[in-house]
């Protein structure tokens, strides 16, 4: 692999990293006033359910990212790596 095709993928990968933290630090926060929304609305039923389905659609917002990131990051080292050497170790 040619060096500038290496130090992109380093590049791409480092920036995607960098989202990635973001966007879980974006997800806490987007989290907070959720369960405070429950705690005002003194536990109900309908509140914890509606609680739920919110955290539920920010924890999906968080995770879908970092499996995405490890599906792309596996196939980019698979496909920059090349065709295995044939004939083994010899």
């Amino acid at each position: 692999m040619s060096l500038i095709a290496s130090s992109f993928v380093d590049l791409v990968l480092k920036g995607t990293a960098a989202a990635l933290i973001v966007n879980e630090v974006r997800g806490f926060v987007l989290a907070a006033p959720v369960i405070y929304g429950m705690y005002q609305a003194g536990g109900s039923l309908m509140a914890i359910w509606l609680g739920f389905c919110s955290l539920a659609g920010i924890a999906l917002s968080v995770i879908v990212p970092l499996f995405a990131a490890k599906k792309v990051g596996g196939l980019l080292t698979r496909r920059l790596a090349g065709p295995a050497p044939e004939g083994g170790a010899g």
